[in-house]
């Protein structure tokens, strides 16, 4: 393979570089982050936690001549949101979200990409200050990388921080499709996380019953995704009792900012898309807000054990396809509206008379799922979409869903007994006052 000392260049290569490019990161072997990095451990031990990327991986490298070698594939694939509706996409590496690139600040890192979609694309790199000629952006900074092609790019990582990276070629529909992963630059030294957590937010419009994104709509977005799942499909984040726990956000959705609201615990905001924030400038919250194109990281201290719900505070943004484009009927009598308007609009469906609750668990039509499906110990839980749990319990193993949260004795909200309500002077035929 030839070497190349202009950090500037962007080079094409032969079929024969090509197998050998993939040959320095181990072919199609994708292994989780801990796993990914430990393969390097060897030769630069690690001073960090790795990332894990919830219903992810971190992306291999192997370190030739002290520069992190990688090897992205833009692809078409077939993903799977949640069970019961999948789609034709494109990703990296057979995935969407792509896999998360972990590196250190002041490492060198080689990217090699491999283009098999069936137009040319490019990789910008979100945040990180590159040479311009490494900044990704067709026409501009780079001639696209056409069909069949790998292109080279090679630079320094100045500063750590959570950043992105997707493609500037067409992007409405190339990062529409799927296009799109995080990019960690660890600290060298400084506060060490027990658990680091890395989530891209991103929306999509899959019309019921086809299997393909609406990579043109600009409004009503129908499924509202972490890492490209939607719940109950997104994998629970898990903390043991007392640890320090770092999220990482990254949102390229195309059009919706998204306030995360974490409940039972206060959080700091630790890194914007600028990079990492003094300690004396950050600050308590319980919801951080991730503008789109934009990245946050937040840290807390896991002193609060339970299943503690993690979403967007967008209500339409925990529902799933099915919860959208549904009349208002709240009071209205539906009895046998179904019947009447079925032979005219097959998709039809009479509900919400008392509220969506009862109804948010229909499925209707093929390759579709509910408005949401998630199972608590208790029933339904009546939110999906851009939603997760974190798990904190006082003993775990690994990443492992621990199951359901047993509630010590007198914790748990339960039916007040009439003791309760006469010891209290609670009269609840009292009618409320106007």
């Amino acid at each position: 393979m030839r070497l190349f000392r202009n950090a500037m260049e962007i080079v094409m290569l032969t079929r024969r570089e090509m197998l050998s490019a993939a040959a320095l990161v181990g072919g199609a072997a994708l292994l989780q982050g801990p796993q990914a990095l430990a393969a390097d451990a060897a030769t630069s031990p690690i001073d960090y936690t790795p990332v894990h990327t919830p219903n992810g991986l971190s992306l291999p490298f192997k370190t030739i001549d002290g520069v992190k070698v990688f090897h992205l594939i833009a692809e078409e694939i077939e993903h799977e949101f949640m069970p019961g509706l999948k789609s034709h996409c494109w990703g990296y590496n057979g995935r969407t979200t792509g896999p998360t690139i972990e590196a250190v600040e002041g490492d060198r890192v080689r990217i090699y990409v491999t283009n098999r979609l069936p137009e040319a694309t490019t990789v910008h790199w979100h945040g990180i200050r590159v040479p311009n000629g490494m900044d990704g952006v067709n026409g501009l900074t780079q001639p696209g990388i056409p069909q069949g092609e790998t292109f080279r790019y090679e630079f320094d990582l100045p500063n750590a921080g959570t950043y992105m990276y997707h493609p500037h070629l067409d992007e409405m529909t190339q990062q529409g499709m799927g296009m799109m992963g995080m990019f960690v630059v660890h600290a060298r030294g400084g506060q060490r996380v027990d658990r680091d957590y890395c989530i891209m937010l991103s929306e999509w419009r899959i019309i019921p019953g086809t299997s393909r994104p609406v990579t043109t709509e600009m409004v009503d977005f129908n499924l509202l995704t972490m890492n490209s799942k939607t719940y109950p499909a997104t994998e629970p984040l898990v903390a043991q009792l007392g640890e320090r726990v770092r999220i990482r956000f990254g949102n390229l959705s195309a059009m919706d900012h998204h306030p995360i609201h974490l409940h039972g615990f206060q959080m700091f905001i630790t890194e914007t898309d600028g990079g990492i924030v003094p300690p004396g400038a950050r600050y308590p919250t319980n919801t951080v807000l991730v503008p789109v194109g934009a990245t946050r990281a937040v840290q807390f201290v896991a002193d609060n054990p339970g299943d503690w719900p993690m979403h967007c505070h967008m209500t339409h943004h925990t529902m799933n396809q099915m919860g959208h484009d549904v009349p208002n009927v709240l009071g209205i009598k539906t009895q046998g509206l179904g019947k009447q308007v079925k032979p005219m609009l097959p998709g039809f469906m009479a509900m919400g008379e008392n509220g969506m609750d009862d109804a948010m668990q229909m499925q209707q039509l093929p390759n579709s799922v509910s408005m949401t499906g998630g199972k608590g110990q208790f029933g339904p839980i009546d939110m999906g979409g851009m939603f997760t749990v974190v798990k904190v319990r006082k003993q775990l193993s690994g990443y492992d869903d621990p199951g359901d949260y047993a509630f010590p004795p007198g914790t748990l909200a339960s039916k007040a007994t009439a003791a309760d309500l006469d010891r209290d002077g609670i009269d609840v035929t009292l009618k409320a006052k106007s």
